[in-house]
C-alpha cells in the first residue's frame, strides 16, 4: 500500500470518527436528556393562555362577589334601624332614652298647648309632630352635618394612609394613625374599624361596616377597594390614591354643581317664603280681614288644602334643585 492511499484511508477514519463524535457522543454524555429536561422545566414554568385566562376569570369572579356582597349591604343600609340612626347622627344616646325623650317632648308641648285653649285636635296634632317628627328631624339634621364633615377631610385621611403605606407601614398601622390625630368624625369612624378588627373580624369587613354608620358612596368605594385588595391583591397604595384623586374631583364637582345652582335655592327659598310673609303682613295690618282663615270651617278647610299644596310645591322644587353624583 502506497503513502497516498494510505493518508486516504487515515483522512477518511477520522472524518468518520468525527461525524460519529458528533452524532453519537450527546447521546452517550447525557446532554440530549439534559436538554429535553431544561426544555420540559421552562415549558411548565412558562404560564399558557389558557392559565392566564384561568386566573384572569377567578380574580374577575372575586371581584364581582365582593361588589354583590356591597351592594347588598347598601340595599339593606336605605331604611336602617333607629339604632343606627343614632350611630349616624353622632348622637350618644341609646335608642330606649332616645324615644322616651321624643315622648316627653310630645306630651309637653300637647300639654301646653290644651292649656293655652288651642283646642284637643290642634293639641294631639302639635305633640304628635313634637313626639315623632321634630326629634327625627334633628336627627337627620345631625347626621347630614356629620356626614358633610366625614366628605371634607376624609381624602386628608386617605393621603395619610398612602404615605404610611408608601414609607412601608402596615395598613393597621396606617389607621392607627388616622385614629389617633384625625378630626372628627374621621377619628371615631377608623377607632371603631380599628376596635372592629381587633376582635376578630377581618380588615375588608370592618372597612364596609364603616358604610352602615356612614352611608355616603365615599365610604363605600373605600370598603371596595379594602376589599378586593384583600382578596385579589394588588397595589393598595395606587388604588387608595387614584379612589383620594376620585374623592377630591367629585368634591370639586359638588361645589361646582351647588354654584351653578344657588338661583335656583334662592329663587325657591323666596317662592316657599312669599305666602307665609303675605299672610304675616295681612295680619299684622289687617287681622279682621284674614281671621276668618282659622276662625271659619271654610277658611280653615281653604288653609288646610294651602298648606297641602305649597308643601307639594316646596317638595317639587327640592327635587329640582338638588343634584346626586
Amino acid at each position: 500500500m502506497d503513502m497516498q492511499t494510505l493518508a486516504i484511508f487515515l483522512l477518511a477514519t477520522f472524518c468518520a470518527g468525527g461525524v460519529a463524535w458528533v452524532l453519537v457522543y450527546p447521546y452517550l454524555s447525557g446532554e440530549k436528556a439534559a436538554e429535553r429536561r431544561m426544555s420540559s422545566i421552562a415549558k411548565s414554568s412558562v404560564p399558557t393562555s389558557k392559565g392566564i385566562s384561568r386566573a384572569l376569570k377567578s380574580r374577575r369572579e372575586q371581584v364581582e362577589t365582593s361588589l354583590k356582597e356591597l351592594e347588598e349591604r347598601a340595599k339593606k343600609s336605605k331604611s336602617p334601624p333607629l339604632s343606627i340612626r343614632l350611630a349616624q347622627s353622632g348622637l350618644p344616646l341609646t335608642k330606649r332614652r332616645f324615644v322616651i325623650i321624643s315622648a316627653s317632648l310630645g306630651v309637653v308641648v300637647f300639654a301646653v298647648a290644651y292649656i293655652l285653649d288651642g283646642g284637643l285636635i290642634p293639641a294631639v296634632l302639635l305633640g304628635f309632630a313634637a313626639g315623632l317628627g321634630l326629634p327625627r328631624w334633628i336627627l337627620s339634621y345631625l347626621k347630614k352635618r356629620r356626614e358633610a364633615k366625614f366628605l371634607d377631610r376624609f381624602p386628608d385621611a386617605i393621603d395619610v394612609v398612602v404615605r404610611g403605606i408608601k414609607s412601608g407601614l402596615p395598613l393597621g398601622d396606617s389607621l392607627r394613625v388616622i385614629a389617633a390625630e384625625a378630626l372628627e368624625p374621621i377619628r371615631t369612624e377608623f377607632r371603631l374599624i380599628l376596635e372592629t378588627q381587633a376582635v376578630g373580624v377581618p380588615l375588608s369587613e370592618a372597612c364596609s361596616k364603616l358604610f352602615e354608620r356612614m352611608p355616603l358612596p365615599e365610604a363605600n368605594f373605600f370598603a371596595i377597594v379594602i376589599t378586593i385588595q384583600q382578596k385579589s391583591g394588588g397595589n393598595l397604595s395606587e388604588a387608595l390614591n387614584n379612589l383620594s384623586k376620585v374623592l377630591r374631583d367629585r368634591k370639586k364637582m359638588k361645589g361646582k354643581i351647588r354654584a351653578m345652582s344657588t338661583e335656583a335655592r334662592v329663587s325657591a327659598a323666596i317662592i316657599g317664603a312669599l305666602p307665609v310673609a303675605v299672610m304675616s303682613l295681612v295680619y299684622l295690618s289687617s287681622p279682621d280681614y284674614i281671621a276668618p282663615l282659622w276662625t271659619e270651617t271654610l277658611g280653615q278647610l281653604m288653609l288646610a288644602a294651602s298648606v297641602i299644596w305649597m308643601g307639594i310645591g316646596v317638595m317639587v322644587m327640592k327635587k329640582m334643585i338638588n343634584f346626586n353624583i
